[in-house]
Parts: structure tokens; sequence; C-alpha cells
């Protein structure tokens, strides 16, 4: 019997930790051919290069297509992905495309795979989040014809927007699978890569809003006073590529990159990043990350703003606005609590690859009608 050939996509450092579990569960089965496409912010300089940590995986069979120049909008992001993907799909002609969450670029490998007659697959859909990046997310579920959900309540999403309940399933957020490894870095590895001896340190890991691209400049510079006003030590890593991102790391430079409270980082390997989070003191921003891995650690998070709007229930985050006065109480307040407190499983148990590949390996999964229809409730 021949082999299966599944396609998964990644643009994002963050999108590769999701789907990095999913990949090598599948890689250590006989009955499938894995391959990578990597695109998006991977292959961009100024963000540290990441595709080479996917080929320091060992990922064989991957495709590397450059899809954007730096501050390319991401209606243009869009097309060009459409035009490079649907190359490669022609080429390779797989059985089952995989695509993970809310850019631009799962967006675009979704339509080709709706246009083409390809069976695709989104990991991490049915959840809220605000922004344009929950509309992403809601129209790549749309186009998807199988859901790979991190809990119940994304799955009561999903059939709400009419998708088929026979082809949602529960199996957590995948990335929890590596943050449970006992292989982690300890965080004398971490320190020693990446050059730094703090002791006691936060993290700051703050993305552009596209829908509030007037407001940015205001936010960011609030954000970088009052961290500055509590002289603690933070990591700072750099924001994603949206629209914006220029405005971000404009005002790090100005405020940050001379002050030795702050290191400042392009982009960080996964299992080092989730070391750096597991021993942290708090994560501020409006990151994923902090709303999602960081409660399963017991990390402590400020949230700010618009950008993750009831992704997560979980009393570790504190939701505030961009205020300046309150953002610095509560960094005050919460830097030196106790760095865990209750850990949650919100977004699963640390199991998605095994339950991913008992899934998969069903007799008539890839049988699935491409036919989609919207189901009434």
């Amino acid at each position: 019997m021949s082999k299966k050939k599944i396609i998964f996509v990644t643009g994002t450092r963050a999108d590769y930790g999701k789907l990095k579990s999913l990949i090598f569960e599948l890689k250590k089965s006989k009955k499938f051919s894995v391959n990578v496409f990597i695109t998006g912010m991977h292959n961009l300089k100024k963000y540290g290069f990441t595709f080479e940590e996917i080929i320091k995986d060992k990922v064989k069979n991957y495709f590397k297509y450059e899809n954007q120049k730096l501050d390319d909008p991401m209606d243009i992001i869009l097309a060009k992905t459409i035009k490079g993907f649907n190359k490669y799909v022609k080429k390779e002609k797989p059985d089952l495309v995989v695509v993970h969450g809310d850019r631009v670029e799962p967006l675009a490998c979704a339509i080709v795979c709706s246009l083409n007659n390809i069976l695709l697959a989104h990991i991490e859909g049915g959840e809220v989040s605000g922004t344009v990046d929950e509309m992403l997310r809601h129209a790549i579920s749309k186009l998807a014809h199988l859901h790979f959900v991190s809990n119940k309540n994304a799955r009561k999403r999903l059939i709400q927007m009419g998708e088929n309940s026979q082809s949602i399933y529960v199996i957590g957020s995948p990335d929890l699978d590596i943050m449970k490894s006992k292989k982690l870095p300890n965080i004398s590895e971490v320190k020693k890569r990446y050059n730094f001896d703090f002791n006691d340190y936060g993290i700051l890991l703050f993305h552009p809003v596209t829908t509030e691209l007037s407001k940015l400049k205001a936010q960011v510079k609030k954000l970088c006073n009052s961290i500055k006003k509590i002289n603690k030590n933070f990591i700072v890593i750099y924001p994603n590529n949206d629209s914006g991102a220029k405005v971000i790391l404009d005002e790090y430079n100005k405020s940050l990159k001379n002050n030795k409270y702050f290191k400042i980082y392009p982009s960080m390997r996964f299992e080092y990043f989730l070391t750096l989070l597991k021993n942290c003191r708090l994560i501020i921003g409006n990151s994923s990350a902090a709303v999602r891995e960081a409660p399963f650690y017991g990390v402590r998070t400020i949230n700010l703003g618009s950008r993750q709007f009831k992704r997560s229930e979980s009393n570790s985050i504190i939701n505030i606005d961009f205020n300046q006065k309150k953002i610095t109480d509560h960094l005050i307040k919460n830097f030196n609590k106790d760095i865990k407190i209750s850990k949650s499983t919100e977004f699963g148990d640390g199991n998605s690859a095994k339950k991913f590949l008992k899934i998969i390996n069903k007799k008539n999964f890839f049988k699935m009608s491409k036919q989609k229809i919207f189901r009434d409730i």
C-alpha cells in the first residue's frame, strides 16, 4: 500500500511550534510521507531566518517559498502565497494538507486546497481572539474539511458556524506535547545559548493589532515607559511581521536597546523559549503564548488590549488596557509574587500528536467528501 502524502504548512515560529509534535509523530509512522512547506517570516533575515530551526530538526522533505519582502501588505502576501502553493501542490499531489491558526499563509493555502479539491485539515480553529486574526481563522475553518481543535468550546463554535460535528476532533493544542517533554533544555543552557545572566526576569512579547494601527505608537510607548519604570530584568522578543511591526521595533530601539535591564532577540528556538517561559516571573504583552502556554505552566500573564480578547478564561491572566499607571502597578504587584500558580488544562493535556495519528489512521479518514454542506443547528 502506498504511503499517504501529507503537507504541513508553516509560516511563523509560532505555528511551527504548534505543528512540530504532529509532524514528528507522523514521521515515525510507515503509513505517511511528510512534507513541510516553509514560507512567511521563517525566510526573513530580520526575524532570525527561523527556517534554519526546522532544518536542524532534520525535516527532510521541505520546500522553502519566499512569499514576501519586508513591509509587504497582508493582501499582497496572500496573493503571492496562493501562487506559490498552487504550483507546489500541483507537483506534489498531496492526500492531505494541514494548516494552523489564523494568518494569511494558512488562508492562502486553504483557498488553494478548496479550489483544487484537496483535503484540508485545520488545527486550532473555532477560537476567539478579536482583531483580524479571528476573521482569518474563521475563514480558514469554513474552507477546511477537517478540524482538530483544542477544546470543547472551540468545537461548539465550529458547529455554530455550520460545520459537520463528525469532522471536528478535540485533541488539545499540539505544542503542549512539547511543553510536557522531559527533553527540554534547562535554564542554564538557555542563558548560555542566548548570552544573558538574569536570574529573575519577565518576558515581553507584543504584536501589532492590524485593526488598531492608528493607536499602536501610543500603545507601545506606554508599554515601554511602564516596563522601564520598575527596573526589573526582561527578555524582549520581536513581534511578528504584521503591519505595524516597525513601529514596535523602533520604540524598542529607542527605549530599551541600551538599557541593562533588557535583552532583545529577533526570535528564539521553540524549546528554549518554553524553558524561558517556564522559569520567568511573568509574561506581558498580547501574544497567544501568554494566554495559552503560560497558564499551562502556571506563569502569570499581563495581557494587554484586544488581540487575545476572550481567548482564555484562566485565572492566571490579568486583562488590562493601555493605561500606563495600571500597567506599571500590575507589573510591580505581580513581578515579585511566587512564580507558579495553579496550572491550566484549558487547551489540552499534552497528548495531541498521538490523538491526531489515531484519527487519521481511521479506515475511511481519507475518503471524506470534499463537498461541504452547511449544517443548520
